[in-house]
């Protein structure tokens, strides 16, 4: 019997079952057909967020951050270029805690640029500060 996951589309948020062998095969969405993993972290709204964490069985790592924020900017290529790296093993996506001030405040997010990892819907660690795309990688898997 083959192990599958489920993984929220990045474009319309349909949920995915993908055989966890398939991962790494550019397995596409039933509902859209386009790519479930793009290379690319995605931008998350409140109701996006909620569905990436509940339903995503893979890690979440996600990026909340400011566009005026001089060090999130600076952050954004390295999460960027991460996001190419650690796919399809985790979902990197984004919030802009100037457009999702209640989502930032739920989470208790005091700093930006901060990132939290989630792990089957709970978050299991958090850091603060710009980092490179090294260093979030090597964060991000002595976490895991």
């Amino acid at each position: 019997m083959m192990s599958s996951l489920h993984v929220v589309c990045p474009h319309c948020s349909a949920v995915n079952r993908i055989p966890a062998e398939r991962l790494a095969a550019e397995p596409k969405c039933g509902k859209c057909s386009r790519q479930l993993f793009t290379g690319k972290p995605v931008d998350l709204s409140q109701s996006t967020f909620q569905k990436h964490l509940q339903k995503n069985e893979i890690p979440l790592l996600i990026d909340f951050w400011a566009p005026w924020c001089g060090p999130c900017k600076m952050m954004g290529p390295a999460f960027a270029d991460a996001a190419l790296q650690l796919e399809p093993r985790l979902r990197l996506g984004k919030v802009n805690t100037e457009v999702e001030q209640n989502l930032g405040a739920q989470l208790q997010i005091r700093s930006i640029p901060t990132m939290v990892l989630f792990l089957n819907g709970v978050e299991k660690a958090r850091q603060s500060g710009a980092m490179t795309s090294a260093g979030i990688i090597q964060w991000v898997q002595s976490q895991l």
